[in-house]
């Protein structure tokens, strides 16, 4: 794509502050247009899913616009997809919240649930536990601190790969005594539990390296 910036379709489905996705996207380059429209967003050269509030209603909100079968087919075909907060929840097989039990996208096996931690929200800037050769974090130090916001995630990474599938690259944060999946790298799909649209320069870095790839 030399000479031309990556097209980036910001997924519209009623869930969540796109302006500061928006404006961190195009800070690194991209240029970016916020739709639900399914051709545009299965077409673009990357999709971000943002998300927050509850599972449930997010999942609501990407059913009705066909999300999950627009995320699918972009996979399909290696085409980048990147889920922010709930966003990256979503991606998951379910999420258990107040007792309700609700179907993700499924791309990865797992579940979404409330952290055993004694203070919650999780609000605020941690560190993370990245893996090696990671490229979501290139040029990113180890001491670099993103910002999150949620009561829930994913507890227990369960799925390794196989034969035809590399393992995906989990990164782990820490909060109150529990671990929890904070980033994953898996082929065309990434996906973060921290906001890395306000996560100051190390989350711009982070944007750029997606971008780069697109």
């Amino acid at each position: 794509m030399s000479g031309m910036s990556a097209q980036v379709v910001l997924l519209d489905y009623g869930a969540g502050n796109l302006r500061s996705a928006q404006r961190a996207l195009e800070h690194v380059g991209a240029q970016v247009s916020v739709t639900s429209d399914a051709e545009e967003a299965t077409q673009a050269d990357g999709l971000v899913v943002p998300g927050v509030g509850a599972f449930s209603y997010c999942m609501e909100g990407l059913n009705s616009i066909y999300g999950p079968r627009i995320i699918g087919q972009r996979l399909a075909g290696g085409r980048p997809v990147l889920g922010i907060c709930v966003g990256h929840q979503v991606l998951f097989e379910r999420g258990l919240e107040h007792g309700v039990d609700t179907p993700g996208c499924g791309q990865w096996p797992g579940t979404v649930e409330k952290l055993h931690s004694p203070v919650l929200p999780h609000v605020g800037w941690n560190t993370v536990e990245t893996p090696a050769g990671s490229a979501m974090f290139e040029g990113i130090g180890a001491e670099e601190r993103f910002y999150f916001v949620h009561s829930f995630g994913v507890r227990t990474w369960e799925f390794e790969g196989d034969d035809l599938t590399e393992a995906p690259a989990v990164t782990w944060a820490e909060y109150g005594g529990d671990r929890f999946v904070a980033a994953v790298e898996n082929g065309p799909l990434w996906a973060t539990q921290f906001h890395p649209e306000k996560s100051g320069e190390a989350g711009l870095r982070l944007l750029y390296n997606w971008v780069q790839q697109l």
